[in-house]
């Protein structure tokens, strides 16, 4: 399973535990930061994008999201439900 761990900063304890999780559970993990994110709604298939690339193969997302982003953060993760 790849999970993808949405968090500003993959050196905090809890975004690096969950990391850490994940891996001993035999799963792929990838920190992700949602404030670099950007969606295509244009296309046929909404989808995410992420450093230019589409963020096609997600299996799951765990939103590590600061109070101060809610309303992006959240639009990120409604994206992955598309």
């Amino acid at each position: 399973m790849y999970i993808a761990i949405l968090s500003q900063n993959p050196e905090l304890y809890s975004t690096r535990r969950l990391a850490e999780a994940a891996q001993a559970a035999g799963h792929k993990s990838r920190v992700v930061d949602y404030l670099r994110c950007y969606m295509d709604i244009s296309a046929h298939r909404p989808r995410v994008l992420y450093q230019g690339s589409p963020l096609d193969k997600v299996d799951a997302i765990i939103p590590r999201i600061g109070a101060s982003n809610t309303f992006y953060g959240t639009a990120v993760v409604r994206q992955f439900e598309m």
